[in-house]
């Protein structure tokens, strides 16, 4: 299957997008490389409230939401993963509202930190968010204007989420699955492993619209979630290609598998390329001395 990426957005930065009835978009002002135009954050119901992935703390942003929420009751807030682009604001939301802030859990990587190994993503991450409700997957919160249930989805970070409204057919898909570009997997907060299953299980579900956290909306979701496993099992035989060719080293390999990709983003490539280097050598298909790293030498098994 062919991945066709939709780069072609409007943020309306300090507006309310009507996405579908009763759902608004609005997108935080912090473009870059990693967030493309910005955060989405989502007001969904009409006389009763929730709101998923209120964003950074960003004044401008927080002035926007208040104002499209008015007077109306906020019931909850959805939180899909402890990045400092989703969750940081859902404190100073709650302190407003009154609303109970719903995630998966606090802040947990994938796997512990090896010996020696840092995280280089470490400065991204909102280690001081605690939700009211750790919520189960498969969980359904209601209220008179909506019923929201909470899918876990671990691989981006281990703690990630997404939010269905099933009657409906639509999917707050969060950073898992995106328009614009693919998710950044980066251990030791993700997992590719986690990743390619949490695809597998949103394959089995019967959502026709998904709603990401960065971008536009995803309208023919199954047909584009299969072309982004196929993506990532071509990336997987291309890293795999390259140490059997004799590449060592994760800068050799992005430098193969991503020489028509901008320059500033090898760095985010490199992390992908780690991450199925990990998922290589935990199936016995890569070697390595010691832990898997970011700066390990790899060979063929």
């Amino acid at each position: 299957m062919s991945l066709k990426f939709d780069t072609q957005f409007d943020p309306a930065y300090g507006e309310a997008v009507q996405v579908a009835p009763d759902i608004l978009r609005v997108t935080v002002n912090n473009a870059s490389a990693f967030t493309g135009y910005g955060t989405n954050s989502y007001i969904i119901g009409k006389a009763q409230l929730g709101i998923i992935d209120p964003g950074p703390e960003d004044e401008a942003h927080f002035a926007t939401l208040m104002r499209i929420i008015a007077d109306r009751p906020v019931s909850h807030i959805f939180v899909s993963h402890t990045h400092r682009d989703h969750s940081p604001l859902s404190s100073r939301l709650k302190r407003e509202t009154g609303a109970t802030i719903v995630a998966q859990g606090p802040h947990q990587s994938a796997r512990p930190l090896f010996d020696g190994e840092s995280n280089a993503l470490d400065a991204s991450v909102d280690t001081d968010f605690a939700p009211d409700i750790c919520a189960k997957d498969g969980e359904i919160f209601t209220n008179p204007d909506w019923a929201l249930e909470v899918i876990h989805t671990p691989g981006h970070m281990a703690n990630h989420a997404c939010f269905a409204l099933n009657d409906r057919g639509i999917l707050f898909s969060a950073d898992h699955v995106m328009a614009w570009a693919t998710t950044i997997v980066a251990p030791p907060d993700g997992s590719m492993r986690a990743y390619m299953q949490s695809l597998e299980k949103l394959l089995k579900r019967k959502d026709s619209l998904y709603l990401p956290g960065h971008g536009a909306p995803i309208a023919k979701p199954h047909r584009f979630l299969r072309g982004l496993r196929a993506h990532r099992k071509m990336r997987e035989r291309a890293v795999f290609e390259r140490v059997m060719q004799g590449d060592e080293t994760i800068a050799q390999m992005v430098a193969a598998i991503y020489r028509d990709t901008d320059p500033r983003l090898h760095g985010a490539a490199g992390l992908s390329v780690f991450a199925h280097l990990e998922d290589l050598v935990s199936r016995g298909l890569v070697k390595t001395d010691g832990d898997p790293m970011p700066d390990s030498l790899y060979r063929p098994a």
